[in-house]
């Protein structure tokens, strides 16, 4: 049954529309005249059916030869008609088939560029962070070397504060001495006891003053120890803080580094999709191609089949002329 109100009589119509205009009435050339509605299979039987009625309305009227010359015709057109139909139909799976892979192509070239300007990013970070990376270890070298520096700083200090204490133990040892002196000398010497007395108070303010004075160089040269070594603990706390961030640098770059790998092996897998759709794609133009050239091989046989016709009816005159010659003696008698 015809779809969208197609029927026979429409089908005639358009039929005869074209033929009157010289053209031949194919299914395309019917459903064209139609306004490109009714389904093609409809309209081949409707076809079918109107050429069926026409040849058993001209069959007895129609000379042999313009009964036979129709039959070849129509049969020429069936014929053309019959290898057309797959051939559209191969056609147009083909170019779907062809927009479907041309635009897969696309999408993958597409996300191809994506992947490679992350890769782009990514190598840039891992650039930079790199020579962060080496900016943070020749810090830490500076570091290191400054603490060491200062190590030995600290280590001098001390031995000059153990040269002070015995500085102070020998100047202890003289005012030992000298308070043994003055009560042997005051013992010894009463006369010059005022005067020996005051030279001893003297030397001992001298020595009182000597002693103060290496106090307080010994008490700035430990504060100057402890300085150090509030300098020496913090050196050391920054040094765990850059040994920590030094770490995670690391494993960020290790992190960087997979990513990397990662991104590189879909990149190749791909570049693999890629190789094999383009392979697809060369084996539909070798199937379009096959195609093509069996359209070629099916049109040699339609123009085979036309000659064979053509000898056909060739050879059926043959007869008839023949028969008709055979006829005639046996007509003349009886007149």
């Amino acid at each position: 049954m015809a779809r969208g109100g197609i029927n026979k009589a429409v089908v005639q119509t358009a039929r005869l529309a074209i033929l009157a205009r010289g053209e031949n009435p194919s299914i395309d050339a019917v459903r064209i005249e139609m306004g490109n509605t009714g389904s093609k299979t409809t309209i081949h039987r409707y076809l079918k059916e109107l050429d069926e009625s026409e040849a058993r309305l001209s069959i007895t009227d129609a000379p042999i030869d313009d009964e036979l010359g129709e039959l070849v015709a129509r049969l020429a057109q069936r014929l053309k008609e019959k290898a057309q139909e797959p051939i559209d139909l191969a056609l147009a799976q083909f170019e779907q088939h062809k927009a479907a892979l041309l635009a897969q192509v696309e999408a993958l070239e597409e996300a191809h560029s994506q992947l490679k300007q992350q890769f782009d990013i990514q190598a840039s970070a891992l650039a930079e962070e790199s020579a962060a990376l080496q900016t943070v270890s020749t810090s830490l070298q500076t570091e290191q070397t400054r603490n060491a520096g200062l190590n030995q700083a600290c280590s001098d200090y001390e031995l000059r504060i153990i040269d002070k204490d015995e500085q102070i133990r020998s100047l202890e040892e003289k005012h030992l001495h000298a308070r043994e002196a003055l009560e042997h000398y005051r013992n010894a010497i009463k006369e010059q006891r005022e005067q020996e007395q005051r030279r001893h108070e003297g030397q001992i303010q001298q020595l009182q003053a000597e002693l103060r004075q290496a106090q307080q160089s010994a008490m700035v040269r430990q504060d100057e120890i402890t300085q150090l070594h509030r300098d020496n603990e913090r050196l050391l706390i920054e040094q765990r803080v850059t040994a920590k961030d030094l770490s995670a640098l690391q494993g960020q770059t290790r992190k960087d580094q997979a990513q990397y790998a990662k991104l590189s092996e879909q990149l190749n897998q791909i570049d693999s999709e890629r190789t094999l759709l383009q392979e697809r794609l060369r084996v539909a133009i070798l199937e379009s191609q096959s195609r093509h050239a069996a359209l070629i091989d099916c049109q040699q046989t339609n123009k085979a089949l036309e000659l064979d016709l053509i000898k056909t009816q060739t050879s059926k005159e043959a007869l008839r002329l023949a028969a008709a010659i055979t006829t005639a003696p046996e007509a003349n008698p009886e007149a």
